[in-house]
């Protein structure tokens, strides 16, 4: 079931605070589970090119390399690559650069896209998911000339076919997926960021998670060569940095995607063994069908205390009730390594 929530523009609704993430439950003391970045990142390989790329940090930074290695790893041309400061400024460069009618965004997701359309004065629709979490192309309204999805979507770490959100593009209208996780998922396999045929779509890739970049903020959007000129015009010069462009070039080698690769072949082996622990306890349910991403969305009926008990107890989750579609009951937590997966589940054992 879904259901579509008109609202005013420019206004976080009530209860859903847009601008948190899951930096902020972080503290000293505290094992994190409550951000996404793979542990043991950045590798040294990656951080000795990143040193080495500070030599030229004189010059002003110069996009060329980092676009045409993007292209290349993904099949495209230059052109359809536009490099940005992580995916937040993507979208706040998409909501600069479009001026839709209707906009549509499908939650629960990262409220930053919603949080940036506002932020420009659009109004927002949005379409909730419930049940497993899965989209059906018929739940977006035909009218919508922009719609925005996340795949997999955070926090809910569903994978939607590709063959779904590729039936939501059409002539006038603008699709974005954001494929930040994309590269958590073995093969990528309802990845849209090689196809050209579709009109209107944006898809938006981060370095961030699997990388350890945070600290960085590096992106890229895949669209149209319209669509990246508009950015490109809505865009301050320079905002991506001689550092963030040489991590661009060294993390889409064929070397790197198959490092990526097979981190997220570990993951899911992670993943698999921390829902098996999940499965023995009472109180507890894993929403979303078939998690794929590196974190598990988690609820639990009739209790929203779980997250601060486990908080006293040395644990940071991420909160859910900031989510649009979610309440103070859900939590969304990262998977780590098997020891720490182990930890975690005998801890949320003696919360509930």
């Amino acid at each position: 079931m879904t259901a579509l929530l008109p609202d005013d523009p420019a206004s976080d609704p009530p209860g859903h605070d847009l601008a948190h993430h899951g930096d902020a439950e972080v503290g000293p003391g505290l094992v994190d589970l409550a951000v996404n970045v793979r542990a043991g990142t950045p590798p040294a390989w990656l951080t000795e090119r990143l040193t080495a790329s500070l030599v030229g940090l004189a010059a002003y930074p110069n996009a060329t390399a980092a676009r045409a290695a993007v292209a290349a790893a993904h099949g495209r041309d230059p052109a359809q690559v536009w490099p940005v400061a992580g995916a937040a400024e993507a979208f706040v460069l998409l909501a600069r650069a479009l001026r839709p009618r209707r906009a549509v965004v499908v939650h629960p997701q990262f409220t930053e896209p919603e949080a940036a359309l506002r932020a420009a004065g659009h109004a927002v629709e949005r379409v909730v998911l419930d049940g497993d979490l899965t989209l059906d192309a018929g739940d977006v309204p035909e009218e919508a000339d922009l719609v925005v999805v996340g795949n997999p979507t955070n926090p809910t770490s569903v994978l939607h076919p590709a063959a779904t959100l590729a039936g939501l593009a059409r002539p006038g209208r603008v699709l974005v997926v954001d494929e930040a996780f994309a590269d958590t998922v073995p093969g990528e396999p309802e990845s849209l960021a090689a196809r050209t045929d579709l009109p209107g779509l944006v898809v938006l890739r981060s370095l961030t998670k699997t990388w350890g970049l945070a600290g960085l903020r590096v992106g890229y959007v895949l669209a149209p060569e319209e669509l990246v000129a508009a950015l490109a015009a809505a865009a301050p010069p320079w905002s991506v940095s001689t550092p963030a462009l040489e991590a661009m070039q060294a993390c889409t080698t064929p070397a790197a995607r198959d490092e990526a690769d097979r981190a997220a072949v570990a993951l899911r082996g992670d993943r698999e063994h921390l829902l098996g622990l999940l499965a023995g306890l009472d109180g507890v349910e894993v929403r979303g069908s078939d998690p794929a991403a590196s974190f598990v969305l988690l609820r639990f009926p009739g209790r929203t205390d779980v997250r601060g008990a486990l908080r006293d107890r040395g644990w940071a989750v991420r909160r859910g009730d900031t989510f649009p579609g979610l309440d103070g009951e859900h939590v969304r937590a990262a998977v780590r390594d098997r020891a720490t997966s182990e930890s975690f589940v005998a801890a949320l054992r003696e919360v509930l």
